[in-house]
């Protein structure tokens, strides 16, 4: 008993069919969100700047439009003008939507970083939204970087 042959062109037909409605169910399956915002910075203890030879102050973060589950870095420039080393610290306050807070993570790599006087030092913040954002169409925020005087 012989088996029927299947053509070339059938088998091609057949897959190129799963791949668009393998496309198609993805498609319906996504979804998207784009969050805008900004961030102002204030300091305290330091100046902040937006070059890497401290002559540009740095008041507002233009982080764009973000996706849920998207990361985004910003660099910045912090200068000890004081007579004293301090300590470097980030936090973040007056959020423009509760929500957003839940969702929304800010870091960067200079926590607790020691600062002598009168230096400067880059710095990456870190803009994180989750991947299950839900509810936020925009935010802003400030973010607060402080010099503490160091103690020996």
């Amino acid at each position: 008993m012989e088996m029927p042959r299947i053509h070339a062109s059938i088998i091609f037909a057949v897959a190129g069919l799963g791949i668009v409605l393998t496309t198609l169910v993805f498609g319906v399956l996504t979804t998207n969100q784009s969050v805008n915002n900004t961030g102002n910075v204030k300091a305290v203890g330091v100046n902040v700047y937006s070059d890497s030879g401290c002559t540009q102050q740095l008041s507002l973060i233009p982080w764009g439009t973000l996706e849920p589950g998207a990361r985004r870095n910003y660099t910045i420039y912090i200068k000890n003008t004081g007579n004293v080393g301090v300590t470097l610290n980030l936090t973040t306050g007056n959020w423009n939507s509760s929500a957003a807070r839940s969702y929304i993570t800010l870091t960067w790599n200079r926590e607790a970083y020691a600062l002598s006087h009168q230096t400067s030092v880059s710095a990456i913040l870190s803009l994180a939204v989750s991947s299950s954002v839900s509810g936020v169409q925009g935010f802003s925020f400030d973010v607060i970087i402080t010099g503490t005087e160091r103690t020996q």
